[in-house]
């Protein structure tokens, strides 16, 4: 399905105009790609909430868990760069994993959210890497490896971290930058540099309103003891949105969730993904590993969303019958999104990427309309 540029625009600014005139979005930036080139680029509002600071074509912001999509991205390209498949153990490259009944945990489970260390049994900091790591290794899975998935929310970060580590010898921040960033001239930073805040949105949390759904996840979300309070609480540490305002924060290459970029440069490293691994006349993936990205590992209900997701290596996608498709119509769409309304994802089918991103957040788990609206109008 060839986009024509004039059509596109005709169909989706207005909807882009409606986000801030009847959805109380602050400030914000849509991408479209198709086929390796930039269809349509949309950009409004403001960098602050007192809209003082316009949002300009160079405005980067926080987009969150978007990140796991680029993390996974960077271990799927070491796997490819050293012949290394999905079936072997991550403890061949990580031998201290293998404690605590972890020896035979996949590289496979592991990307697809089924290794079971999405919570720690104590306390560490977000923010204190080493011990992140020591925790992740003496961790007994909540479940049997590869017998259910749950999203780990703030582990699955550090576990692509330390595997790019151990088998490239630099951290997905590196990776990302030398591999991706600067050859693809992304303007995306996993840790951002302190010359670049000043034209960093400020990222603002959800306002009070109606009961955000699933009501069951939310209302386990503030139960301590939980599942899904632990799973969103390990690591500890940096729960107030306010605080990732911090230039300090920002710096932290926080693979989890630290991601900051434009949404340009979001959908352009999801064109090259939907455009065979090639933009540009460089490839940077064979297709094993698109493949990969797009075949579904782990479907059903979520242990720690309690909906219905799917995951392939390190990138979602949307469960069969899923009643809402958040990634397109396409099957074999894949993407991350972020907390709050960010999202990204690639249609090798069609040869479409998408990237939206915001600085007021929703109170919602996945994608919400504002950004959904604009994909439906795409196809």
């Amino acid at each position: 399905m060839p986009l024509d540029r004039g059509k596109l625009n005709v169909r989706l600014a207005p909807l882009f105009e409606e986000n801030f005139s009847r959805f109380g979005e602050v400030g914000a930036a849509v991408s479209v790609w198709q086929h390796g080139e930039p269809m349509l680029d949309l950009h409004g509002g403001y960098r602050d909430a007192r809209r003082e600071t316009p949002w300009t074509d160079d405005t980067l912001v926080l987009f969150w868990s978007a990140t796991k999509g680029l993390g996974s991205a960077c271990v799927l390209h070491v796997l490819q760069e050293e012949d290394i498949g999905l079936d072997r153990r991550v403890a061949e490259f990580w031998p201290e994993f293998a404690g605590s009944g972890k020896a035979e945990v996949t590289l496979a489970q592991l990307l697809s959210h089924q290794a079971g260390l999405c919570a720690f049994d104590e306390r560490v900091d977000v923010q204190d890497y080493p011990a992140v790591i020591r925790a992740l290794e003496e961790q007994r899975p909540l479940w049997a490896p590869g017998t259910a998935h749950g999203y780990h929310a703030r582990t699955f970060g550090f576990l692509l971290d330390e595997l790019v580590r151990r088998i490239a010898k630099q951290t997905v921040s590196e990776y990302w930058r030398t591999t991706f960033a600067e050859p693809m001239g992304l303007d995306i930073w996993i840790g951002l540099p302190e010359s670049e805040n000043r034209r960093t949105a400020t990222i603002y949390a959800a306002k009070a309103g109606r009961s955000p759904q699933p009501e069951q996840f939310y209302r386990d979300l503030a139960t301590a003891g939980t599942l899904v309070r632990e799973t969103f609480t390990s690591p500890a540490g940096l729960h107030a949105v306010s605080g990732m305002n911090a230039p300090g924060v920002r710096a932290s290459p926080i693979v989890s969730f630290g991601g900051i970029g434009s949404a340009s440069s979001l959908a352009k490293f999801y064109a090259m993904l939907a455009n065979g691994g090639t933009l540009d006349g460089r490839r940077y993936f064979k297709t094993e590993a698109l493949t990969q990205m797009n075949t579904m590992l782990a479907a059903g209900i979520d242990r720690v969303f309690q909906i219905p997701t799917a995951f392939s290596a390190g990138f979602m996608q949307d469960p069969p019958d899923t009643a809402r498709r958040i990634f397109g119509p396409s099957p074999q769409a894949f993407g991350h999104p972020g907390a709050g309304g960010s999202h990204a994802f690639a249609d090798p089918q069609n040869g479409i990427a998408f990237a939206y991103v915001m600085n007021q957040m929703e109170q919602s788990l996945l994608p919400n309309e504002k950004s959904l609206r604009l994909v439906d109008a795409i196809y």
